[in-house]
């Protein structure tokens, strides 16, 4: 690819209600450490920051985020706030409720209907907001997320909540969703080499609605939170090879040509990572090259 600086814009953009973001953006769970989930070493915090601000300077204006997102030292939202704040009109911050993570670090039971206002008002605090831009709820293996999603309802009427989301659901979730307040995005997991049938008609709903899709762990492969993929098919060194990009750039390109509603989040707590996820929204695939992973993404089946 081209050595010249590429901004987030190139990706395109698209609507999360009223709210305009580039396609491209950016995830904070690892500016924390390697995965906030984790409680390993921490993340160096003045790094972090500045990976931050090299993003909006790129053009990022969608950072998705969560309170639950911490590791021994470090808070990602705590970052942002340092980092971004006070916050640029054009940025919208995205945030998630619905698990439920004790101080040390462990996962507890999910969070009960009744307790999500506390989740939310810990984001604001976190954060220095007086709202939220973007609430997903994430699901936590619940059959029914209508009490849940109900709740944060009320937040969004009483304007704590500017728009809503749900996060690791299937179709009849959002159906589900719908039926009690406007759902703005989807976020599931999704990657080439991650197929599951559920949410790829989730997918196809979502671009026939004019959803964002929004796909987490697009670039990880299996390690899941951990980190990006290390190991890649031929198939994408191939088309790699022909870009003269990373197979990292290569799995961006491919997800954002999954629909002009598709929203790609890598996370990063490298500068020059950040640099090449960013510059991955220029790169455009050709119909032979996205057909070949196309059959390569199906094959995970």
């Amino acid at each position: 690819m081209t050595s010249e600086v590429i901004t987030a814009d190139a990706a395109g953009t698209w609507q999360l209600g009223d709210l305009t973001v580039n396609r491209l953006g950016f995830g904070a769970m690892r500016l924390t450490g390697s995965a906030a989930f984790h409680l390993g070493a921490p993340s160096d915090r003045e790094r972090s920051i500045s990976v931050l601000r090299k993003a909006v300077e790129l053009g990022v204006n969608h950072i998705d985020t969560a309170a639950f997102y911490f590791s021994a030292l470090r808070s990602a939202n705590e970052i942002i706030n340092s980092a971004l704040s006070p916050y640029a009109d054009d940025l919208v911050l995205v945030t998630k409720v619905g698990p439920l993570r004790n101080y040390s670090g462990q996962w507890a039971t999910s969070a009960r209907p009744e307790d999500l206002r506390g989740h939310v008002e810990e984001n604001l605090r976190q954060l220095g907001r007086d709202h939220l831009d973007v609430v997903n709820l994430r699901r936590m293996r619940q059959e029914s997320i209508a009490e849940h999603f109900g709740a944060l309802a009320e937040l969004r009427e009483e304007g704590l909540i500017r728009h809503l989301g749900i996060s690791d659901v299937e179709p009849r979730h959002l159906a589900e969703a719908q039926a009690i307040a406007p759902v703005v995005c989807v976020q599931n997991r999704f990657a080439l080499d991650s197929y599951d049938p559920a949410t790829d008609e989730l997918l196809r709903i979502c671009g026939e609605q004019g959803i964002a899709f929004v796909p987490f762990y697009a670039i990880s492969g299996d390690r899941g939170p951990q980190r990006a993929a290390t190991t890649h098919d031929d198939a994408v060194l191939a088309v790699a090879r022909a870009h003269d990009a990373t197979p990292t750039q290569v799995r961006l390109a491919w997800t954002l040509r999954q629909g002009p509603h598709v929203l790609t989040i890598p996370g990063t707590g490298n500068p020059d990572h950040l640099v090449e996820n960013v510059a991955a929204g220029a790169l455009r695939l050709t119909d032979e090259e996205a057909g070949t992973l196309d059959v390569l993404h199906q094959k995970d089946s």
